[in-house]
């Protein structure tokens, strides 16, 4: 995870005013901590909170749990044979630049090995940065999406994952409409009745809770990936040191 460089100075300003509307709450303040594209743990579980006390009710993030199939008791969403013998973890959140590096680096060779049977993808969509997204929520927004598709039309996941990559909006900017998010799924051949759904926010209480649990699993920062349980240290943004590392657990390298 390579630093954020100019950037650094509003993201610690940014994220500062979220810890302190946390620290005011609970009578006590802990320090920021911000290293590029690493955010400390106890720092984005606060942003969390205050994403989800700021939001109140009408947002979906005050109701009820429900979880989506097929999903991990760890808050992953599963792709790929139960069976492969590589289980490969990625913590991402739409809203990261570093994840989207990430994606066109390394998502094809991923397909590819999800497709052969040597990979059972576990994705974790992540929604620490809702607030460098302008007050819209779009990571909050874009894994909603995402888990909707894998609950109704998993088979569409990944080429949705791929689009709203593809489609990466700025740090700092309002992120893509609902409307967007939406036309994006339809082109990556979500049925229309799934998209239809979106705009409930069925999953967005499954997702703070999935990413509160990620943070307090010692995810520091995303993009993350695990090799069958092993931080992967390689290059993420670069094809090939990825693939090669899975051929080596496989023992095919």
């Amino acid at each position: 995870m390579e630093p954020v460089g100019g950037q650094a100075r509003d993201r610690s300003r940014e994220l500062r005013k979220a810890q302190e509307a946390i620290a005011a709450q609970r009578g006590r303040r802990r320090p920021v901590l911000i290293g590029g594209a690493v955010i400390i743990a106890g720092l984005l579980l606060a942003i969390v909170i205050t994403v989800v006390n700021a939001a109140g009710g009408s947002d979906g993030s005050g109701g009820a749990l429900v979880v989506p199939q097929g999903a991990t008791a760890g808050g992953a969403l599963t792709v790929g044979q139960a069976d492969a013998p590589v289980r490969l973890e990625v913590y991402l959140d739409y809203m990261c630049p570093y994840c989207g590096r990430f994606e066109r680096a390394d998502s094809g060779e991923i397909d590819k090995l999800v497709a052969a049977g040597t990979v059972r993808l576990e994705l974790h969509p992540l929604a620490f940065l809702d607030r460098m997204s302008d007050g819209s929520r779009y990571s909050t927004r874009a894994a909603n999406a995402v888990v909707t598709v894998a609950d109704r039309a998993p088979a569409q996941l990944s080429a949705l994952s791929a689009a709203l990559f593809a489609n990466q909006p700025e740090e700092g900017k309002s992120g893509l409409t609902d409307a967007r998010i939406a036309e994006l799924a339809q082109q990556a051949g979500v049925p229309q009745q799934v998209v239809d759904v979106f705009p409930d926010r069925i999953f967005e209480p499954w997702i703070a809770r999935s990413t509160e649990a990620a943070f307090d699993s010692g995810i520091t920062g995303t993009p993350t990936v695990r090799i069958n349980g092993t931080a992967f240290t390689g290059d993420l943004y670069t094809a090939g040191p990825l693939t090669q590392a899975i051929n080596a657990a496989t023992g095919t390298q």
